[in-house]
């Protein structure tokens, strides 16, 4: 199984989040091959500046690129489905290709989530780009583990 995580983040090393994301990716390598994919290009420095509207166009343009044509296709946004674990493990289950979306700091286009499988929520708390994505990695572990019969998740 490969599974992508596309984010709109500047990406970098960073003490506290990198370590665990690492981690994350280093024990899910068992049962699916992880990438993480942080953008952060011109375009959405610009759109940035210009407001809202363009911000989240230029994360839907900057996403083009990693939509998956025979995979499948997971928006992260507050109004989605809020979802545990064992969802997150049905979501998985049986998949070949799987990539999720963390949209940037003003979430994501309507449009670009129509065009998304699913649309998921880990609830109406807001968390920082970083931080939404070790949550989410330790999910796809916690999902994987799940799958597989690992004691993790007990």
């Amino acid at each position: 199984m490969k599974i992508k995580v596309a984010t709109i983040d500047k990406g970098g090393k960073d003490k506290l989040y990198t370590p665990l994301i690492e981690h994350f990716l280093k024990i899910s390598r068992p049962f699916a091959t992880i990438e993480v994919i942080d953008i952060f290009n011109k375009s959405i420095i610009r759109g940035h500046e210009e407001g809202v509207i363009q911000s989240k166009h230029s994360y839907s343009e900057a996403f083009a690129n990693h939509f998956s044509a025979n995979g499948v296709n997971i928006a992260l946004d507050p109004n989605g489905i809020v979802v545990d674990s064992f969802d997150i493990a049905k979501i998985l289950k049986d998949k070949n290709s799987v990539t999720f979306f963390i949209g940037g700091a003003y979430g994501l286009e309507e449009s670009f989530v129509q065009q998304c499988n699913k649309c998921i929520s880990f609830g109406k708390i807001t968390l920082s780009h970083k931080l939404a994505k070790v949550v989410l990695l330790e999910q796809i572990f916690r999902a994987l583990a799940i799958n597989n019969n690992h004691p993790y998740h007990k």
